[in-house]
């Protein structure tokens, strides 16, 4: 059945609206009291009372205390995997992720840690100093590379040779969005940051690109 047509088309329904602002609000409340408090020493029912819903609501929208602050970094879970397996015929898994993390960072992304958005720094740096959340990033960033590591299995054939080469492929854009948000906590002016991290990326891709057989040969 062909898609409709027209602006009305394309938009959200009310439903879906006012459940992407109830996500937003809830989502908003929670890094506000966790910033000002703690992660630990907030509750769930805390969070339900200043976003203005039931403690019911919470864990519907967001499964466990954790989502409630890294769910944005979840839905980018499987953007690698996607981008590899979108990609035109005649490209590779490398130019592939190459050209979507440059998109990223030359958006200014959030999801590469280059927004200028207070609550988008402030959970950075609640992840940062928060152990429990440190160790789901890790998590998130495993799954994210398990899937990229099955798309590349399904058209090679290879299970063991994918999941090398998704461990490298990742490996770059964690390490380049690692550097970006330690600066960005740390204060530095996000232009100088993007222009590094472009430059570092297009680095690190191209040292994927040649192999590593000329790298760090010890004198």
């Amino acid at each position: 059945m062909a898609a409709a047509e027209g602006p009305q088309a394309r938009r959200p329904g009310l439903r879906e609206r006012k459940k992407r602002q109830t996500t937003q609000r809830i989502w908003q409340a929670a890094v506000d009291l966790f910033v000002e408090r703690g992660f630990d020493k907030v509750s769930v029912a805390e969070i339900a009372a200043a976003a203005d819903v039931s403690k019911m609501t919470v864990f519907n929208y967001f499964g466990t205390k954790e989502d409630l602050v890294l769910r944005p970094m979840e839905e980018h879970l499987a953007d690698a995997a996607r981008a590899v397996r979108d990609r035109a015929p005649g490209e590779s898994a490398v130019d592939a992720l190459r050209r979507d993390l440059l998109g990223l960072i030359a958006e200014r992304s959030p999801a590469v840690g280059l927004s200028d958005d207070r609550r988008a720094l402030e959970t950075l740096r609640l992840v940062l100093e928060t152990p429990v959340l440190i160790k789901r990033a890790h998590d998130l960033q495993v799954r994210g590379q398990s899937l990229l590591a099955d798309v590349l299995a399904e058209e090679t054939g290879e299970q063991v040779l994918a999941q090398v080469a998704a461990a490298q492929l990742i490996g770059v854009r964690n390490a380049v969005c690692a550097d970006v948000m330690r600066r960005r906590t740390a204060g530095e002016p996000t232009e100088r940051i993007a222009a590094d991290a472009d430059r570092l990326a297009r680095a690190a891709f191209d040292l994927l690109e040649k192999g590593l057989s000329d790298y760090a040969v010890k004198a």
